[in-house]
């Protein structure tokens, strides 16, 4: 059985389990900045996605299948996502760094493009950590499960990937979560932020993040300190996060609110990879009692 929305936000684990996903997550943008901030914005993590999963449902006897610019094009506009030419200067970029090709033997259009092995890579372990997040909530498997038999992830993404898509409340993150996704890496801010809480000190109304380096912070992810710290303004203004040392602004914390809504937006898309990873086992013939 794969965890309900409801079960996800509910769980006395789950903020630990996110916090976990969001220390994973900021190592791999350590280990691989480039290709970690495709996924940094929530735009970007809308288009990375569905292009994935369109490359992953090419079929040779479909005309037009797999990943082609009409193809993304016509799944992200139908969502407002964003526009045609958004879609066209983000796979302008991939291939500009080398994180897509042009598929061989393509010689006629619609183009078909297929991601190089740096972007299967970053997609499986993207896919790993999520997975692994959700084992730590009920002891389960999926993490070795996929380790173990990769192809599964071929079946599980796009399923994932349609799901949250097509769900307008992950497709729509809260307003108080949005101001960060919305924005160019704003996502490895967040990331950053959940990755240091201190769940230990909980209060009522605020969780305590410790110390804060905005100048340090925007260096590392290579965003504008002016852009880092107008978000920061923004979100304080909106009482969902604040500083302990009012004047110095170097110790944080965010309201249970702004972590409230976090979670279960987030409880959305685990929620949608929880179950398209045991639809994948299950299509594969494999199983796992604990997922």
């Amino acid at each position: 059985m794969s965890f309900s929305i409801e079960q996800l936000a509910r769980h006395p684990k789950f903020m630990a389990s996110l916090r976990f996903l969001a220390e994973a997550l900021r190592n791999r943008y350590d280990h691989g900045p480039r290709i970690a901030r495709m996924l940094a914005s929530h735009q970007r993590w809308l288009l990375t996605q569905t292009a994935y999963a369109l490359h992953l449902e090419y079929d040779p006897e479909v005309p037009g299948s797999g990943l082609t610019v009409v193809g993304l094009r016509d799944l992200i506009t139908q969502h407002r996502v964003a526009s045609r030419n958004t879609v066209l200067s983000f796979i302008d970029e991939l291939l500009t760094y080398r994180f897509l090709m042009l598929a061989p033997g393509t010689v006629r259009r619609p183009r078909r493009y297929v991601p190089a092995e740096i972007s299967h890579t970053g997609m499986f372990g993207w896919c790993l950590s999520n997975l692994a997040a959700l084992d730590l909530l009920d002891d389960g498997g999926r993490a070795a499960a996929l380790a173990a038999s990769p192809e599964l992830m071929d079946l599980a993404q796009p399923r994932m990937a349609r799901h949250c898509l097509e769900t307008e409340a992950w497709r729509e993150p809260p307003e108080c979560v949005g101001l960060f996704l919305w924005t160019e890496a704003g996502g490895l801010v967040v990331d950053y932020i959940m990755s240091q809480l201190d769940l230990s000190g909980e209060t009522d109304a605020r969780i305590d993040v410790g110390r804060v380096d905005a100048r340090a912070l925007a260096t590392h992810f290579m965003i504008s300190r002016t852009h880092l710290q107008r978000l920061l303004r923004k979100s304080a203004d909106r009482g969902d996060i604040g500083w302990h040392d009012e004047t110095r602004k170097t110790r944080m914390w965010i309201s249970r609110d702004f972590l409230d809504q976090y979670c279960r937006w987030q409880a959305v898309k685990l929620a949608a990879i929880d179950e398209a990873f045991a639809w994948a086992q299950a299509a594969a013939g494999r199983s796992d009692p604990k997922t």
